[in-house]
């Protein structure tokens, strides 16, 4: 498997994060009115292995490359990574605009793992399916135990 792929620098993976954390950046300087999502954590482990499969994926995403992956052009499965980043920055525009239901919380916590599945698929990075899936299992855990349980 691992013949499959060469160690380089893919920037698009790394563009992905960046424009995923956006709204992060924002929400860490400025807060959001009804701003619940800075209350205490009540799923401590949960966001600990969260956090290193994060990490895991977007190592993944940059530096593993498939040798069988086309240079990146509009796909579906690009396309479908696209809107779910806009549903994302939907979601946080609802938030800053006071609205927390179990919508925009789903909204903050899906649609970015989506973004990075379907990147990863479209770039034929099976290394970075795994702490994606994790990741994603993760964070939904996290959005819906400490916010809409």
């Amino acid at each position: 498997m691992l013949k499959k792929y060469k160690i380089g620098f893919d920037i698009w993976g790394a563009l992905l994060f960046l424009i995923i954390m956006i709204p992060n950046f924002i929400w860490f300087v400025i807060p959001a009115p009804n701003d619940i999502l800075r209350a205490r954590s009540i799923t401590e482990t949960v966001d600990t292995v969260a956090s290193v499969c994060q990490i895991l994926m977007i190592a993944a995403l940059c530096v593993f490359r498939n040798k069988g992956s086309k240079k990146l052009s509009i796909t579906p499965v690009i396309i479908m990574a696209s809107v779910c980043y806009l549903l994302y920055v939907a979601s946080w525009i609802a938030y800053y605009n006071g609205m927390v239901n179990v919508i925009v919380i789903l909204g903050l916590t899906i649609p970015p793992c989506l973004a990075f599945l379907f990147f990863a698929i479209d770039r034929k990075n099976g290394i970075a399916l795994i702490p994606i899936s994790i990741f994603t299992i993760c964070h939904l855990v996290y959005g819906v135990v400490n916010y809409i349980i």
